[in-house]
C-alpha cells in the first residue's frame, strides 16, 4: 500500500543545513501538498540538504542557486545525473525559491522579433474569427517558418512573395508530414494569405498557389475495435488499486459517450451535476454540451472520486497517480487507453483513446442507428463527418452491392 509522506514522519531538524536550512519546512509542505510517498520525500530532502551543505562550502547563499550551480553540484562522483530524482529535487528547491522572491525567475527563452504583420494576424484570429488557443498554435508557427525560410535574415518585404516561394515551401514540407497535419499546414498559409489580400499587404491573392493535400476520409474503415475488446480492455483494470478504479471511470467515458481524449482530461469536479444525473462536457474551441451521466458512468465516477482520486487543490477530475499530484493531459488520458489494450491484448492498427470513440460509433450503427443520431452522440458538426461510419456495416453494403458480371455474389 502506498504511503503517503507527513512532514510529522521526519525530524526535520537534521536537515536545516546551510543557507537553505529556512526553506526546508515550506519545501516539506510543498512534498505534502504533492503528496509524494515517505521513501521519495525523504530521499529528497536528503538530496536538498546535501545541496544546502555543498553551497555553504563554496561560500554561496540561497540567492545564489541557479540551473548552472545546480548543474555543477550534480556534477560529482556521488550522483547520478541521469538518476531524474537528484536533479528534480535540486529544482523543486529552486523553484521555491524563485516562487518566495529569493532568486531571479528564470528569464524567458530569447525570440526572434516577430514581424509585425504576424502580430496582426495573430490578433485577426483571436479577435475577428475568434479562434481557440488551440487553432491558433495549429496555424502560427507554419506562418512564421514560412516567412523565416522564404526571407531568412533579410527583411521582410512581403510584396516580393512568388506562388513559386508557396509552392516550394509547401512540398518541402509535406513531404515529412502526415496527411492531417499537412492540411493544418496549407490552411494556415490560405487563412493568411486571404489576410494579407484583405489588408492590402499583397495585391495577388496567393492562396491559389498553395497545393491541395491529397487526403481521402472515405478511402478506409474506421478504425475501431469489436465490443468484445471493450469488455475485456474494461474489465483488464484492477479496480481494488486507485490507478485502475481512475482507469476504469477513464475507459468508461471514452467507451459509453464517444468522448474524445481533450474531453475527458478537460473535466472538472464542477462539470458534474450528480442531483440531475447531468454533467457539462467542453468539446472543440468555445463549444459546450449537457449529457447525461449513464448509471454505470456515475459508479465508476463516485468509486474513484472516494477511494481513487488523491487530495490535490487542482479542480480537474482526473490526476495523475504518481507523485507531484496533477491534473492528466489529453496525452495522458491517450496513455490510459493504449496501456488497457496492452493489458487486455487488444490488437489494433490504431491505439489510443479515438479507438474507442470509433467503437462506440460502429456498434450504435450495427444495432440500427442512424447516422444523424450517431453524429448526435459524437458531437459532430457536420453529417459528412459521421457518413463516414456509413461503410462499418459490412454485411448491409454486401447486399446492395451487385453481382460481378459472370460471377456470383459475395
Amino acid at each position: 500500500m502506498k504511503r503517503t509522506f507527513r512532514s510529522a514522519d521526519f525530524d526535520l531538524d537534521r536537515y536545516r543545513i546551510g543557507p537553505l536550512a529556512h526553506y526546508i519546512d515550506r519545501f516539506t509542505a510543498r512534498l505534502v501538498e504533492q503528496q509524494y510517498e515517505r521513501q521519495t520525500a525523504r530521499h529528497k530532502l536528503r538530496v536538498v540538504a546535501d545541496l544546502s551543505h555543498w553551497l555553504e562550502r563554496r561560500r554561496l547563499g540561497a540567492a545564489n542557486l541557479s540551473e548552472k550551480v545546480i548543474a555543477a553540484f550534480l556534477n560529482r562522483r556521488r550522483y547520478d545525473t541521469s538518476r531524474r530524482g537528484d536533479s528534480s529535487a535540486a529544482t523543486q528547491m529552486l523553484q521555491l525559491l524563485r516562487d518566495s522572491g529569493v532568486t531571479p525567475s528564470r528569464p524567458p527563452a530569447r525570440l526572434s522579433p516577430r514581424h509585425p504583420i504576424e502580430k496582426q494576424f495573430e490578433h485577426y484570429l483571436r479577435e475577428e474569427r475568434r479562434l481557440s488557443t488551440a487553432s491558433l498554435l495549429n496555424s502560427l508557427p507554419f506562418v512564421r517558418q514560412f516567412l523565416a525560410d522564404r526571407f531568412v535574415n533579410e527583411p521582410i518585404e512581403l510584396n516580393q512573395l512568388r506562388p513559386s516561394d508557396v509552392t516550394g515551401f509547401v512540398l518541402g514540407k509535406v513531404r515529412t508530414m502526415s496527411p492531417s497535419r499537412a492540411k493544418l499546414l496549407v490552411g494556415a498559409l490560405r487563412s493568411f494569405f486571404r489576410f494579407l489580400v484583405l489588408r492590402g499587404a499583397i495585391v495577388a491573392d496567393l492562396t491559389g498557389a498553395v497545393p491541395t493535400v491529397a487526403d481521402w476520409r472515405s478511402s478506409t474503415l474506421p478504425k475501431g475495435i469489436e465490443p468484445s475488446e471493450v469488455r475485456r480492455l474494461l474489465k483488464s483494470c484492477d479496480r481494488r488499486t486507485a490507478t485502475g478504479r481512475r482507469d476504469y471511470a477513464v475507459l468508461l467515458l471514452l467507451a459509453r459517450l464517444g468522448m474524445r481524449a481533450g474531453e475527458v482530461s478537460g473535466l472538472t469536479l464542477d462539470d458534474i451535476d450528480w442531483d440531475a444525473g447531468e454533467f457539462t462536457l467542453r468539446g472543440k474551441g468555445p463549444r459546450s454540451h449537457r449529457l447525461p451521466l449513464p448509471t454505470d458512468v456515475g459508479q465508476a465516477l463516485v468509486a474513484y472520486l472516494r477511494r481513487g482520486r488523491p487530495r490535490c487543490t487542482t479542480r480537474r477530475l482526473f490526476v495523475s497517480v504518481r507523485a507531484p499530484v496533477r491534473a492528466l493531459a489529453a496525452n495522458g488520458i491517450g496513455c490510459i487507453a493504449r496501456r488497457a489494450m496492452g493489458r487486455a491484448g487488444v490488437d489494433s492498427p490504431r491505439k489510443g483513446a479515438h479507438v474507442l470513440r470509433h467503437a462506440l460509433a460502429t456498434e450504435m450503427l450495427r444495432r440500427g442507428a442512424s447516422l444523424p443520431e450517431i453524429g448526435e452522440l459524437l458531437r459532430h458538426q457536420r453529417l459528412d463527418t459521421t457518413a463516414i461510419y456509413a461503410k462499418v456495416d459490412v454485411r448491409a453494403l454486401r447486399a446492395l452491392a451487385p453481382a460481378w458480371p459472370g460471377g456470383r455474389r459475395a
